[in-house]
């Protein structure tokens, strides 16, 4: 069965410009001569249940808008998404927290935006706290913590929803060594019961090692999709002489 369903998508952000509001007023009315950036072109691709797909790419390639439509956070202008079963989104870790709130009321907050209801956020709250290791900062607002403590209570957060989908986003890259093994530890975890992984990571191993498939993303295109072993080997080669792979320079514009 498949969890993730990506059919025909494509994303343009408008380019950003500063005029004065009578200009911007008067660009509504005449045709548009701006059609933005394309930054996803025609994806397809469908992800199984208990399959980890990696997607890999220079930056600026499109990976990280992907992985933000297909968790939600954003929304194609074209094609359909379809996503089953809980989703947990590791992508900015932390940007959903209100630095005025303490980190329990962020975690239950947090956990609720996540699914949880009201007694599960209760059955987990001391575990996501043992987990993060914040200790007695837990009941101090989060406009004090560092940003590594942050990081780590989002993602312990994160980890305890009990997702049938897990999407990530070069988040085992953050934090101290210690945090990354912890990290590290709790996705092979998760993939060894069977949860679906979709990534992004620059990270050869990473890929390797969590992921059967890899889907290699340029200018907002699909390249490859195949097995991450081959898929890697490609794209490398590319990063190594793109002179050799020219029908791959091709023009951001729409």
């Amino acid at each position: 069965m498949n969890l993730i369903e990506v059919v025909n998508v494509s994303k343009t952000f408008r380019r950003a410009s500063r005029r004065l509001l009578r200009e911007q007023l008067w660009s509504l009315l005449r045709p548009k001569q701006d059609a933005g950036f394309q930054v996803l072109r025609n994806i397809n691709f469908k992800v199984a249940e208990g399959e980890g797909v990696a997607i890999v790419g220079a930056n600026g390639a499109g990976k990280s808008t992907l992985l933000g439509v297909v968790a939600g956070l954003a929304l194609p202008d074209t094609g359909i998404v379809t996503v089953q079963g809980r989703v947990a989104p590791l992508l900015e870790l932390g940007s959903g927290f209100h630095p005025d709130l303490t980190g329990v009321e962020n975690v239950t907050l947090n956990a609720a935006l996540l699914g949880f209801n009201e007694q599960e956020v209760r059955e987990n709250l001391d575990s996501i706290v043992e987990y993060s290791e914040i200790g007695e900062f837990i009941h101090e607002p989060i406009r004090t913590y560092s940003s590594g403590m942050v990081v780590r209570l989002a993602f312990a957060v994160a980890i305890h929803v009990d997702p049938s989908i897990l999407i990530v986003d070069e988040v085992l890259g953050v934090g101290d060594t210690h945090f990354q093994q912890k990290c590290r530890g709790s996705l092979a975890k998760l993939r060894r019961a069977g949860k679906t992984l979709l990534c992004v990571s620059h990270s050869g191993a990473m890929v390797l090692d969590y992921c059967d498939r890899a889907i290699w993303l340029d200018h907002g295109q699909i390249i490859m999709d195949s097995d991450a072993a081959t898929v890697l080997k490609e794209y490398t080669a590319y990063s190594a002489n793109p002179e050799l792979y020219p029908a791959l320079h091709v023009t951001n514009s729409v």
